[in-house]
């Protein structure tokens, strides 16, 4: 193994290629299946569906219910925030940047629609139920649960 000032052969090809691995300052620009963002906006509605994924296409051919369109006519609309208890519609492009707050249940939960979210429903970004977080056994829970540590 060859070595030098600035190390081995290995460790310089190593540098050599973290260097080449380094971003520039700018950030990545939001592509969706090759389109970008205004595009995507600019499509009309039928364009739009041939692009999303399976289940969105056969949801947004289908005629919306009542409470669908008003919350899509909501969205579309200049209001920034927008309460509702739907959580099946789809996100289309025209939604990036309002500010919505989706019922899970128990509260209403606020987010921002991001560009990555197209194509998704409301519904996957407010969760439903609450992460486990079990503590110690209770009294009298087990035979064994009498010798556990207590902290």
């Amino acid at each position: 193994m060859v070595v030098n000032k600035q190390g081995s052969v290995k460790s310089i090809k190593r540098k050599a290629r973290k260097s080449r691995k380094v971003v520039s300052g700018r950030a990545k620009e939001f592509t969706y299946k090759g389109y970008s963002l205004e595009d995507l906006q600019k499509m009309s509605l039928e364009d739009l569906i041939k692009i999303l994924p399976a289940r969105a296409r056969r949801t947004l051919t289908r005629e919306p219910n009542y409470e669908q369109k008003k919350l899509m006519e909501k969205l579309e609309g200049d209001e920034e925030d927008v309460k509702t208890h739907v959580r099946d519609v789809i996100i289309l492009p025209n939604y990036v940047g309002k500010i919505v707050e989706v019922y899970n249940g128990n509260s209403y939960f606020k987010f921002e629609i991001k560009p990555e979210m197209i194509g998704h429903y409301l519904g996957e970004f407010v969760m439903t139920r609450k992460e486990v977080k079990h503590s110690g056994p209770g009294v009298g829970a087990t035979r064994s649960s009498k010798f556990m540590p207590l902290k």
